[in-house]
């Protein structure tokens, strides 16, 4: 067999540091990941849904970034945050934790998706505390459903709309998406999350008069544009920072303090890292590429086109 080359060589440095950087694993795939392959059905939504699709894309690495920009303007949902996360010290594997939750929930199966929401809830009920208003300390929690939904439709909007800049065709268009992903709000407490555009825009600006830009977001806004990762990876962040800022409303960035950034300057720059990071990676993850296996196994490979089962077993 001959010997890699350097490109080859390279690209694979680049694969696994970001599969360190992103699984938190040293091996960049966690038992988690790994586990998988294993399981009893195609889990709440299987091949061919939008969920997969979008969750699959590398255009989430945008999106992630935009909700965690979002979330920072809900006083209750960055106290929670400040008070209880170690974002600050650890903020690596935070990302983890976040990640093993979206990917499991997507990729898993139903059993699989179900213990990770219970996890997930489990961390909640321990999330309680207060914040400063102009009347008073008010209290939060949370496992609060209101609380709750604001963190679903911030996570929902931000990966539709940064996988409609720089993704590929959704299957059943965006509300199908946003349909999908209620099911993981109602696994986590969310009661009626939004099943459609329309009605994931209506509850979002239902929280227009809750939320609010101050000196404990500008902070957080600043650690999260500066993360401390890796001094490579540094550049290619500041260019996913910049395509968040890109896609968020106008009102949302003036309580955020971020400059402008013109979508039509972000979205060439952004297209050219993603399609070189997706050179780096390959076309599908260990984890995607583990949850084909299973549905395989069971015998499904009838729930897969045939583009989807050569690059499963490629």
């Amino acid at each position: 067999m001959a010997p890699p080359t350097i490109v080859e060589s390279l690209r694979a440095q680049v694969a696994a540091g970001f599969r360190r950087i992103v699984s938190g694993d040293p091996n960049g795939t966690p038992e988690w990941a790994q586990a998988l392959a294993q399981g009893e059905d195609a889990g709440y939504f299987g091949p061919g849904s939008a969920a997969w699709a979008v969750h699959a894309s590398l255009p989430t690495l945008v999106g992630g970034v935009r909700a965690l920009l979002m979330q920072t303007l809900h006083p209750a949902a960055l106290a929670g945050v400040v008070q209880h996360s170690r974002y600050e010290a650890d903020p690596l594997g935070r990302l983890a934790g976040t990640t093993q939750w979206l990917t499991v929930v997507t990729f898993g199966d139903r059993a699989a998706a179900d213990r990770e929401c219970a996890r997930v809830r489990g961390l909640h009920r321990r999330v309680v505390g207060s914040y400063p208003t102009a009347e008073g300390a008010a209290s939060y929690s949370a496992s609060d459903p209101d609380l709750l939904r604001w963190v679903h439709v911030a996570f929902t909007d931000s990966f539709l709309a940064t996988h409609l800049v720089w993704g590929g065709p959704i299957p059943g268009g965006p509300d199908a998406y946003v349909r999908e992903w209620a099911k993981a709000g109602e696994l986590v407490g969310v009661v009626d999350p939004p099943r459609s555009v329309g009605e994931l825009r209506e509850q979002l600006a239902a929280f227009d008069p809750i939320l609010r830009g101050d000196e404990a977001t500008a902070q957080t806004v600043a650690f999260i544009r500066r993360a401390p990762l890796p001094v490579p990876a540094r550049p290619a962040y500041g260019v996913l920072f910049s395509g968040a800022v890109a896609t968020l409303p106008e009102h949302y960035r003036a309580m955020l303090g971020v400059p402008k950034v013109s979508l039509g300057v972000a979205k060439p720059v952004v297209s050219t890292l993603l399609g070189t990071l997706g050179l780096a990676l390959g076309p599908m993850s260990p984890s995607h590429r583990n949850a084909l296996s299973r549905i395989e196994r069971l015998g499904g490979p009838e729930q897969m086109d045939g583009d989807t089962r050569a690059q499963a077993y490629a």
